[in-house]
């Protein structure tokens, strides 16, 4: 199982969430999304995490602010324990449990 947490001071937050194997969420502001940040620059969809093969992958779905790991921009990125992906001012770190 994959965790993605944000710290106290998260806009909007404190979040956590939760990645199992198969499984494909998105992750945006709008209430379409199935993990929902309420944050500034962050878009409706703003992108999408699927867990395959046990890899966790964040894809970018066009969002205007972009998708970063580790502080570096993405279309497409397997992330690891430790990394730190942030989605407008969002930042969640990837732990496994």
């Amino acid at each position: 199982m994959w965790i993605l947490r944000s710290d106290e001071q998260a806009e909007g937050g404190p979040y956590q969430f939760r990645m199992t194997t198969g499984r494909v969420r998105t992750v945006g502001r709008g209430a379409r999304a199935d993990f929902v940040l309420d944050a500034a620059l962050v878009s409706r969809l703003h992108c999408r995490l699927l867990v395959q093969d046990d890899a966790l992958i964040v894809e970018n779905l066009g969002s205007t602010n972009g998708t970063y790991v580790n502080d570096k921009p993405v279309d497409r990125a397997t992330l690891r324990a430790g990394d730190r992906l942030r989605t407008g001012r969002v930042e969640l770190t990837v732990c496994t449990e």
